[in-house]
């Protein structure tokens, strides 16, 4: 489905940030306007942009083969693209816009292995007045969360890696079609030789090809 997207920008720009599609760090893209006053009311966002400028991209490569590519965006957004098997257009398996819902600082080790053993990974997570239903399960009542380790590049040319373990979860929209994700992430990085720690939430929808206008 998600054959020969875009062309490629020119690859001299920012060789070491990825790109896919025609996105890349310092870019721009566009969102079908009418797909997201169709959709926003069913979704946990309000007042998403159809415009998106792109300044940091994430890179995450996955124990099966895969990889998963972010585009972070000036709208606490990021545009994520899955590929199997390759990193071209023909090995996207999945695109979606997510946007960020919580940030929670955790303070201590204590509270570290709390939200690892209990607080990502759960049968349905209940979000305001929604529940979503965990998608990555595994064999037995047990399924610990993902673990995959993100570079981001930045536009100065700064990098980091940040350790994510993370769970999927999503709900039917009342159009009976079209699903929410919800991704729950336990997310640490180093600081000045320090253990940074946070649990992130974020809500995301599918896109299709026709959804997006890559900006040259």
């Amino acid at each position: 489905m998600f054959k020969k997207w875009f062309s490629n920008k020119d690859k001299g720009t920012k060789p070491k940030a990825p790109e896919i599609m025609g996105l890349y760090l310092g870019g721009s893209f566009e969102l079908d306007a009418l797909k997201l006053r169709l959709i926003e009311p069913e979704l946990m966002i309000e007042g998403a942009a159809t415009q998106h400028f792109i300044q940091a991209v994430g890179e995450a490569h996955l124990d099966t083969g895969g990889k998963i590519l972010r585009f972070y965006t000036d709208d606490d957004a990021f545009l994520q693209v899955v590929l199997d098997g390759g990193d071209t257009e023909q090995h996207i398996t999945d695109v979606k816009l997510w946007y960020f819902y919580e940030t929670l600082t955790i303070g201590d080790s204590v509270q570290w292995q709390e939200c690892l053993k209990n607080r990502v990974s759960q049968p349905s997570y209940k979000l305001e007045d929604y529940t979503y239903t965990r998608v990555w399960d595994a064999v037995g009542e047990h399924s610990p969360p993902v673990a995959v380790t993100e570079k981001t590049f930045e536009e100065d040319g700064d990098t980091s890696e940040t350790d994510q373990f993370m769970m999927l979860y999503e709900r039917v929209l009342e159009n009976g079609e079209d699903t929410e994700t919800l991704l729950v992430s336990a997310e640490e990085k180093i600081v000045n030789n320090n253990h940074d720690r946070c649990l992130v939430i974020s809500t995301g929808f599918d896109l299709q090809p026709t959804d997006i206008t890559i900006n040259g």
